[in-house]
């Protein structure tokens, strides 16, 4: 039977990477995400107001069953959208806290948790999209980097709690070329490549790569790893940044 895979965050650079790299492995893929799409397989979810509200969960909730009555459960739920504040300290508001753990760590706890009877049917696993910022970070990324930290601490703890029944991993990118980085750099080739030279690679990522990854995880080839946080970074954790 053909499996299913569900993919938060689909309409983005990393997540249409993730949309196309499991179809192309014959995966049937339901996409969530607030952003409309024709794509007959996609949800369209606000994942902000699926912490806010139980009833609007729960609507959400049933129209993944609906998607998922022809298959025999739930294979992959990746947990990939993710919001990203960058402020000061000093500017930092409850709100904008409140945002960034809703959808950054409440979210995919939810979906895992109202989706667990079908991801154990399907022996399934959950992939959850952290970053690099989750143990190296830098100026501006209190809220973000937090909440990637605990994000991969979710990812252990579920991992203990789920046992044999579902395993739990996450996915550590550093920089990637989404649309959205590009477009931050456009006009600014001289940094461009000064980030991409951090890395000993010699580059950044490719959404594909981080998708290649997250197939990975999610097959037979990888069901003794559980709980694992996968450093997809070209080295740069590795690398010692001194002055000279």
């Amino acid at each position: 039977m053909q499996k299913t895979a569900l993919i938060t965050g689909a309409s983005g650079g990393i997540g249409r990477a993730l949309c196309a790299v499991f179809q192309a492995a014959n995966y049937r893929v339901i996409g969530l995400d607030k952003v409309k799409s024709e794509d007959r397989d996609h949800l369209e979810g606000d994942l902000r107001q699926m912490c806010l509200s139980q009833s609007y969960r729960s609507e959400v909730i049933e129209q993944i069953r609906e998607f998922l009555k022809q298959s025999h459960g739930l294979d992959v739920l990746i947990n990939n959208a993710a919001v990203q504040i960058v402020k000061p300290m000093d500017e930092i508001t409850l709100e904008d806290w409140y945002q960034t753990l809703d959808i950054n760590l409440i979210a995919p706890f939810l979906l895992a948790q109202e989706l667990l009877p079908e991801l154990q049917a399907a022996s399934g696993s959950v992939i959850n999209i952290a970053s690099i910022h989750a143990t190296l970070t830098k100026l501006g990324f209190i809220c973000y980097a937090t909440s990637k930290a605990a994000l991969v601490g979710l990812t252990k703890s579920m991992a203990v709690e789920l046992g044999a029944k579902v395993r739990v991993n996450a996915i550590c990118p550093a920089a990637v070329a989404t649309p959205m980085l590009l477009a931050g750099f456009e006009g600014k080739e001289g940094l461009f490549k000064e980030l991409s030279d951090m890395h000993p690679v010699g580059r950044i990522a490719e959404p594909e790569e981080v998708a290649k990854a997250a197939l990975f995880l999610a097959s037979q080839d990888a069901q003794f790893i559980n709980g694992a946080s996968l450093q997809l970074d070209g080295g740069i954790s590795s690398r010692l940044h001194d002055p000279v």
